[in-house]
């Protein structure tokens, strides 16, 4: 493999990958910085995640950037702010021997009159969200006239979130003789028709192959039934007692009830979600990334961007609604080599969901028995025994009290001791899992299904046969609402119509905006819907319901919409309180 030296880069780009401890390129980096650097020609390229893509389309666009020209130059668009804040550091740090180059990250959650300031002081790269960088655009603050690179950084996850009208109006902004940069670690239906229409004759790059897993990564699944699905989560937590984790939900009220509750049980967890501002995440981050936390309770569209190594695990709590948004998941671990786990949670009902995640990542999943008690009380002692071996004994400081104890101890004999202090340490462990239950002979179903109160459900005349998909679904839903911060939660396509719910409190205006509208030529027609006692499917409450549906078996799609990247209201985090009374082993905090 070449070095970075040998790809055409400058002495100053080169000293400053060397002083961050980057050596050797790899392979999506070896393949496109030499591409970029000698063609203007239109580019896609993919990899895995994990693989170094932002270098791969940063490192020449530095090395181009005219830096005696204050204008922007180069607009790097990506889905989410977290992954928008993570390009700009780097690119900040990869070009801290060019003093002359600034990069500025635009996104919503942050003062823009800040942003504004920055631009007017001349930023040659912008990486920003869809959402603020058409504002800024708008506000006549960002102007993209000399636009040389614009590149779009997981474009399929942009307009899964409805970003389409963002891009084509950033699109439009644009000179037509840029040179357009596609990366993504996916290859979805989506990014073909993102090359269609917007690049020119692109070239294909892939290092690796397209929607693969990576090779040192494992799939394990837990078949049990839903309401064994956090006793599950919390088994597989403590019989890894060195979890470095991401879970990830599929809503953002879902990672919040799901970290308080890993949080009251008395686990070392946190959530990232968009409801959070800014401060927020950026707290939980670093304690992460300190390891100050060992479970990150996340959002596929809040965890976009995160740069952590060394996860130990990655569990999918629900599985995603798209076999592709597996493939970003597990690719958070087995990073640089490291080997990783992905586990999936599943019900019954969600084993076919694995085939086509199977078919993306061509591998098989694995499936694993929830430990029973016994399992995780002897990993936990035997964990135990071994920090009590490998400790370091400070005696300067100790001592001093060494006699008192000595005099005080010194009627027990070296067994009596040894169980006295695995007790302390360990008698709630023992007591919470002794006659532990079975989870995985637990197959009864669940009689009583409790429907989500806060959400409304609805009737839609769309279905398969009009090529409605979930996330076509909420991109409708998002332009008629004109809102991104709106819960949306099961989503259920068929044949010729389906059903979704929706906040409650938007049920009235979705109800006015949406009925009358177009989608593929056809006239729109929702309407509510009444849940049926027991989970079982709704029928329309306005009259009488009887035709069949021929599409096949229910699909349940169960995703809440996805965290947006662009401007909107910071959500308020609610306050916890942690329960001396658990519901779980207390752990002790790392």
């Amino acid at each position: 493999m070449s070095l970075f030296k040998d790809l055409g880069l400058s002495q100053e780009i080169v000293d400053s990958l060397i002083e961050l401890g980057y050596e050797k390129p790899t392979e999506i980096q070896n393949i496109s910085i030499p591409q970029i650097l000698s063609s203007k020609n239109d580019l896609k390229a993919f990899a895995q995640t994990g693989t170094g893509k932002t270098a791969a389309f940063s490192l020449p666009i530095i090395q181009q950037v005219n830096t005696k020209d204050k204008n922007t130059q180069a607009i790097i668009l990506s889905p989410t702010r977290e992954l928008a804040i993570q390009i700009a550091k780097n690119i900040a740090e990869f070009s801290k021997n060019i003093p002359s180059l600034k990069v500025l990250a635009v996104y919503g959650g942050s003062s823009i009159e800040d942003q504004i300031r920055a631009l007017n002081r001349g930023v040659q790269i912008v990486v920003g969200t869809p959402g603020r960088t058409v504002d800024l655009i708008k506000r006549r603050r960002l102007a993209l006239d000399n636009i040389q690179w614009l590149v779009l950084d997981e474009a399929d996850e942009m307009l899964n979130m409805g970003f389409k009208e963002e891009l084509d109006k950033i699109l439009e902004s644009t000179p037509s003789d840029k040179q357009t940069l596609l990366f993504s670690a996916t290859f979805p239906r989506e990014v073909e028709n993102i090359a269609r229409n917007y690049m020119t004759s692109p070239i294909e790059v892939t290092a690796g192959q397209k929607n693969v897993g990576a090779d040192n990564v494992s799939h394990e699944y837990y078949q049990v039934t839903d309401r064994n699905r956090y006793p599950a989560l919390k088994r597989i937590a403590d019989v890894n007692p060195n979890i470095y984790s991401i879970v990830f939900c599929r809503t953002r009220r879902e990672t919040q009830e799901i970290a308080d509750k890993l949080i009251a049980d008395g686990y070392s967890a946190d959530s990232l979600h968009g409801d959070l501002s800014q401060a927020q995440r950026d707290m939980v981050m670093q304690k992460f990334r300190n390891k100050n936390l060992q479970i990150l309770v996340a959002t596929d569209v809040a965890a976009r961007g995160l740069d952590v190594n060394d996860l130990t695990h990655v569990i999918n709590y629900k599985l995603p609604d798209q076999a592709e948004n597996y493939t970003h998941r597990s690719g958070r671990t087995g990073r640089a080599g490291k080997n990783g786990i992905s586990i999936a949670i599943i019900t019954g009902k969600e084993r076919n969901k694995l085939s086509p995640i199977e078919r993306k990542i061509k591998k098989k999943f694995v499936q694993t028995k929830v430990p029973n008690g016994k399992e995780i009380c002897e990993i936990q002692l035997f964990k135990l025994i071994d920090k009590v071996h490998d400790i370091e004994v400070n005696e300067k400081e100790i001592k001093d009290f060494l006699p008192d104890i000595y005099t005080k101890l010194e009627e027990l004999d070296r067994e009596e001791l040894i169980k006295r202090f695995v007790s302390i340490e360990f008698n709630q462990f023992l007591s919470y899992y002794q006659d532990a239950r079975d989870l995985n002979n637990d197959d009864k179903p669940d009689r009583k299904r409790a429907g989500d109160e806060s959400l409304t459900r609805f009737y839609v005349n769309l279905g398969k046969m009009d090529d409605l998909t979930p996330a076509r679904l909420i991109g409708l839903i998002n332009e008629h609402l004109k809102k991104r911060n709106v819960e949306i939660g099961q989503i259920e396509i068929l044949k010729s119509f389906s059903f979704f719910e929706v906040d409650k409190n938007y049920a009235d205006d979705l109800l006015e905006t949406l009925n009358g509208a177009e989608f593929n030529n056809r006239r729109v027609i929702i309407e509510l819907t009444a849940k049926k006692k027991g989970g079982g499917r709704s029928s329309r409450s306005s009259r009488g319901f009887g035709r069949k549906d021929t599409g096949g078996g229910r699909k349940d799609y169960g995703g809440g919409r996805k965290d947006y990247g662009g401007d909107k209201k910071e959500g308020h985090r609610g306050s916890r309180k942690q329960s001396d009374s658990s519901s779980g082993p207390r752990r002790r905090r790392r």
